[in-house]
């Protein structure tokens, strides 16, 4: 069945804004975008007709932690009350009941396409239930851990394994395996992990240069994480600072390449961004999430000109209010105010999508490509619709999806 929307603005990413244009659909994927409305569409009128936006990191297995780890002045004193929130876990059904929700508050802002983080698959079931589009990180942590290969083996069978039920169920969800952090990541791990990486052809994340306290540890060995990993049990003496930089680490360790979301990268510096920048990876930006947790400002302008790919995602509700990705491009306009709007746009659609995998059905309004899309309002007097977009989803804006969510 093929249908045509026309709005005051169709902004397909993959190209300007086009006023009074159309997009038409026929059997979920878009047959035509077009600067003139067919015969019969329905006129949707001062709305903006755009691509779903792509929330490229996101813990849903967390979300049932909103408002429960207070805001902090440094990383580590944050992550002290995640840690003990995280030990008395509520059961499976309240923990899928909250992520849930997570996903229906992000679905109703506009994100069509998930990257999520998970330590035990435990928000799966509401994700598989949603029926949205995500890639989903099946994360390790071992700073100390035995037998290293064969953790990555027993990850890998498991996701393997999940990866059949996806298919079976018709579901757009893909696995891999991703380390969580320098700090909690054995070297041994690191390779394991980016040798199962390569062997599948599969993205992988990290998070990466978020606080200053990693920067130390990496440094010299020294400061509050090694504090933290010693009150924890799993220190050892093995373990040697690499005395570099968290970003050269990796680099050097080949952990980094095309195929990685760098996530945060806070306490990136121009030799960083330089690396990053030679290596092809893309990182994603979560500016909310830094600031809760006493991680500064990401250097957003510097990753932009330095042509380093940027996308964008809310980090888990343990971290930031709501999973409203149009939130979070308010907060990056703020904390990079000369970046083009369109280019910010473009973060949270296309190069979240690119990043995942997942470009050739989202992230951008073209022939071929699901009718994943949303529709935004736009209020008398606004003339630039991109910069709008940048002041925050609010009510007056309606976020819809003209479409249902496309299925597989």
């Amino acid at each position: 069945m093929r249908s045509s929307l026309r709005a005051d603005w169709v902004l397909p990413i993959a190209g300007p804004p086009i006023e009074g244009g159309s997009v038409t659909i026929e059997d979920g994927r878009i047959v035509a975008v077009e600067p003139v409305a067919p015969p019969g569409a329905t006129n949707l009128g001062r709305r903006v007709l755009m691509p779903g936006l792509v929330n490229a990191h996101t813990h849903l297995e967390l979300s049932y932690l909103h408002a429960r780890i207070p805001r902090a002045a440094c990383f580590t004193d944050w992550v002290r009350p995640l840690l003990a929130a995280r030990r008395t876990p509520p059961d499976q059904e309240t923990v899928e009941a909250h992520a849930a929700d997570a996903i229906d508050e992000a679905v109703e802002s506009g994100t069509v396409l998930f990257g999520d983080v998970s330590n035990g698959l435990a928000g799966l079931s509401a994700l598989r239930r949603s029926r949205m589009a995500a890639h989903v990180f099946y994360e390790l942590l071992g700073f100390n851990a035995p037998e290293p290969d064969a953790r990555v083996a027993e990850a890998r069978a498991r996701i393997d394994v999940e990866h059949q039920a996806a298919e079976r169920d018709g579901l757009e969800i893909r696995f891999s395996l991703a380390p969580h952090a320098p700090y909690s990541v054995s070297p041994a791990l690191f390779d394991g992990i980016r040798r199962d990486a390569t062997a599948h052809g599969s993205p992988t994340t990290v998070h990466l240069a978020e606080g200053q306290e990693e920067v130390r540890l990496l440094a010299d060995g020294t400061g509050p994480w090694r504090a933290l990993l010693e009150t924890l049990g799993v220190w050892t003496d093995t373990w040697k600072a690499p005395a570099c930089s968290p970003v050269a680490y990796l680099q050097q360790r080949g952990f980094l390449n095309g195929s990685t979301l760098v996530v945060h990268g806070v306490q990136c510096t121009a030799d960083d961004i330089a690396r990053l920048r030679h290596v092809g990876a893309t990182v994603v930006a979560c500016p909310r999430s830094n600031a809760y947790v006493g991680a500064g400002e990401p250097p957003l302008a510097d990753f932009y000109a330095a042509g380093v790919p940027v996308a964008f995602g809310t980090d888990s509700l343990a971290s930031v209010e709501d999973l409203n990705l149009f939130r979070e491009l308010a907060e990056a306009r703020r904390v990079a105010p000369a970046v083009p709007a369109r280019r910010l746009l473009e973060s949270a659609t296309l190069t979240g999508a690119r990043a995942l995998g997942f470009e050739r059905d989202y992230g951008s309004l073209e022939p071929g490509k699901r009718a994943a899309l949303v529709s935004v309002g736009v209020p008398s007097g606004v003339t630039d619709v991109e910069e709008y977009l940048l002041s925050g989803l609010t009510t007056e804006m309606r976020c819809e999806m003209p479409f249902p969510p496309p299925q597989a």
